[in-house]
């Protein structure tokens, strides 16, 4: 592949656009290791049906799934001998084309495995990566994704199979259709002047949202981000509260890319709604690594509104999950106001009186600032939530009383632009007082310009 992809074929739909969509989906097989003693938050049969969801994100055919107990990890393949030789059988006689296995394996082991099982094995990992690299829409998003791949890439030294090669030629992108043909079997130099080459170009990227950022800065408007584990209504909250048209389905990462959009509070304060990708358990290091970019709308929130899908029975692991991966980031409810949305409460049985049972013993995962129920489909409990951003963003500010004279016309624009106008008085001879809340990084340029005009002892 050349150093340069095809910006106007990613315009036009990103990865996805190599893809022929005329193939038949592959063949694959599940493999769900069960590892005595490992210790895990999720259930097997949780941990089992999020694989299936991951392996449908893809065009494939799933023709089995089925959970392999494994007492002791074999350093060779990693299940037992007696497991490879029943999957071996099934993959013949079932034709299976893939096998995905639900852990990170070494290269050895995958290597071992597709020699035994004679067919081409992909572990958690790639599928990670493979979905990533055909979610990514936007330039920085396929540099990320390449990125990630090329240094899962380097600790395998043969070039590794992708289902979609057959229908993405040798021009594909993403981790199954990473960079072409060419650059996949070039030798380890060639792989790590690609990486350095990305890496130059990620930072570019990251000067110019930089740039970006200070001239945002200097818009007093402040960012409410939402997170959540993927699948959890998080782009569906985004287009009920913005009226966006954000790519909203029951699909595993179905949103990758950052959105933004403005978005006004019931007393009209307006603020910056950030819809991120979702987060998974055991997501890849390297893919952390290479999507800080597009997360830092997140890195920069105000405040983060963790969704929760309360109707799925892993919810509470899946939010221990989402919230290792903010502490990653550097992230937690001790620097930043978190706000659990609990979505899908339409999917829940309700009592005569209207209220939720299974919500009566539901408690936030780690200190929040509130919790607040919610449905993206219904439209129940949103106003509530858009009040109670309000009121968390309020306390990150001070309410002060300010004369503006009828001729400082500009004093009053300020105050729009760089406040939150929570009332005013009847005007009078002087001019009219302004109640207004100023966040603390305005506070300074607040008190100088307003000098001797603010009422009471607040102001200092």
């Amino acid at each position: 592949m050349s150093d340069d992809f095809d910006d106007e074929a990613a315009r036009k739909g990103g990865p996805q656009a190599f893809i022929d969509q005329r193939a038949a989906p592959t063949r694959v097989g599940l493999v769900i290791p069960d590892v005595r003693g490992r210790a895990t938050t999720h259930s097997i049969e949780a941990r089992k049906a999020e694989f299936e969801g991951l392996a449908s994100a893809i065009r494939v055919e799933i023709v089995f799934s089925e959970i392999a107990k494994v007492r002791e990890i074999k350093p060779a393949t990693f299940i037992g001998g007696g497991h490879v030789e029943e999957i071996a059988k099934r993959v013949k006689e079932e034709e299976i084309e893939l096998l995905l296995v639900d852990t990170a394996l070494h290269p050895i082991q995958q290597r071992n495995l597709e020699k035994e099982t004679g067919t081409k094995v992909l572990d958690r990992t790639g599928l990670i990566l493979e979905i990533f690299g055909e979610r990514a829409a936007t330039r920085e998003g396929v540099l990320q994704v390449e990125l990630a791949h090329l240094n899962y890439q380097k600790s395998r030294l043969v070039r590794s199979w992708t289902h979609l090669e057959r229908q993405r030629g040798s021009g594909g992108f993403g981790f199954m259709g990473g960079p072409g043909e060419t650059q996949l079997e070039s030798d380890r130099r060639q792989l790590q002047d690609r990486i350095k080459m990305l890496e130059e170009r990620i930072e570019k990227v990251r000067q110019t949202r930089g740039q970006q950022k200070g001239r945002r800065d200097a818009v007093p408007f402040q960012v409410v981000a939402l997170v959540g584990y993927t699948n959890a209504g998080k782009s569906s909250i985004f287009n009920a509260l913005t009226g966006a048209g954000v790519f909203a389905k029951d699909l595993l990462f179905a949103t990758l890319d950052t959105t933004v959009r403005k978005i006004s509070l019931p007393h009209g304060r307006e603020v910056m709604l950030s819809d991120t990708v979702g987060f998974v358990s055991d997501l890849p290091t390297d893919l952390i690594a290479a999507f800080r970019a597009t997360l830092e709308e997140v890195l920069e929130a105000h405040v983060i509104l963790h969704v929760r899908d309360v109707a799925n029975p892993d919810h509470a692991a899946q939010a221990q999950d989402v919230l290792k991966v903010l502490e990653e980031l550097g992230m937690s409810a001790e620097t930043t106001p978190i706000i659990e949305v609990w979505n899908k409460v339409d999917l829940l049985e309700r009592d005569a009186d209207g209220t939720y049972p299974a919500l009566a013993t539901l408690s936030p995962l780690g200190k929040v600032a509130a919790s607040v129920p919610v449905s993206a489909q219904t439209g129940e409990g949103l106003d509530r939530l858009l009040d109670t951003i309000e009121k968390v963003l309020g306390g990150q500010g001070r309410t002060y009383r300010v004369l503006v004279p009828h001729t400082a016309g500009a004093d009053v624009g300020w105050l729009y632009g760089h406040a939150e106008i929570i009332g005013k008085d009847e005007p009078d001879e002087n001019g009219q007082v302004y109640e207004v809340r100023v966040e603390a990084r305005h506070k300074n340029a607040f008190t100088e310009r307003f000098a001797g005009r603010i009422e009471g002892s607040d102001a200092a």
